[in-house]
């Protein structure tokens, strides 16, 4: 599935959100330096913005096709699994990865960031939790229900989303302590905000993690058809009130 969202790279570099300026920013400002790597950089939207906060940025991206597009908006991008990559002797300010670091084997990926950061270097990973409107949401979740009635994730579009996010940060929390070589570990929140039209959702849809599965099964366009009259019988937009989670350290 990490491999599956360059098949059409534009698309998810235009309906996928930016992260929010306090995260980006706070970021830069714990970093000792400029030089920043950012694992599974994707098509670079979260590099972009670190670029444009005064950043070096270098990218680590396992899809040709991402990496090109990336390349394409001035990143500089080496095609690689982090786990595999070879930094050269390299070392970082700081190592993000934006919705990425779930992706990662955690003890292979924790012991690699000791590697690469600088001591004081800052490791900051983060998430960006969509939550729509409690009744919006709702109809989502039965939408995702109807279409896919045996789907394990079932019970976690119906829960909090927020919640659904405290695994990959637990995961990672624990293999940096496996470590030794961090300290400061911290999960700063930010929220955010943005409105969406029907077909700004749909083409968000479609560059999910889900996507991919529900293509294979047959069921994307049924899906797609559904989110979009519910967000019809809701007025045909919303603003989408959420929070980035992030979890943050320093090397020793």
């Amino acid at each position: 599935m990490a491999e599956s969202f360059g098949s059409d790279a534009e698309l998810y570099d235009r309906a996928r959100p930016r992260y929010p300026d306090a995260l980006i920013d706070a970021i830069v400002a714990s970093a000792p330096g400029p030089a920043v790597l950012d694992v599974g950089c994707g098509t670079g939207i979260a590099a972009r913005q670190f670029q444009a906060a005064g950043c070096q940025v270098v990218g680590v991206e396992v899809d040709e096709r991402m990496a090109a597009f990336a390349r394409s908006t001035g990143v500089e991008v080496e095609v690689s699994s982090f786990e595999t990559w070879d930094p050269a002797g390299r070392t970082f300010d700081a190592l993000v990865a934006g919705m990425t670091w779930h992706w990662i084997d955690p003890s292979v990926g924790a012991a690699k960031a000791a590697d690469v950061l600088k001591p004081g270097g800052r490791f900051a990973v983060f998430w960006y939790v969509l939550q729509p409107p409690p009744d919006l949401g709702a109809a989502f979740a039965a939408v995702h229900r109807e279409v896919l009635p045996d789907s394990p994730v079932n019970s976690r579009v119906a829960a909090s989303p927020l919640g659904a996010y405290e695994q990959f940060l637990d995961r990672a929390t624990d293999s940096l302590t496996a470590t030794g070589a961090f300290t400061d570990l911290e999960r700063p929140t930010y929220p955010w905000s943005r409105s969406y039209t029907r077909d700004e959702w749909l083409d968000q849809l479609r560059t999910s993690g889900i996507a991919k599965a529900l293509a294979d099964a047959g069921k994307l366009d049924e899906m797609l058809k559904r989110t979009g009259a519910a967000i019809d019988a809701a007025g045909g937009s919303f603003t989408l009130d959420s929070t980035a989670v992030a979890l943050t350290a320093t090397r020793n």
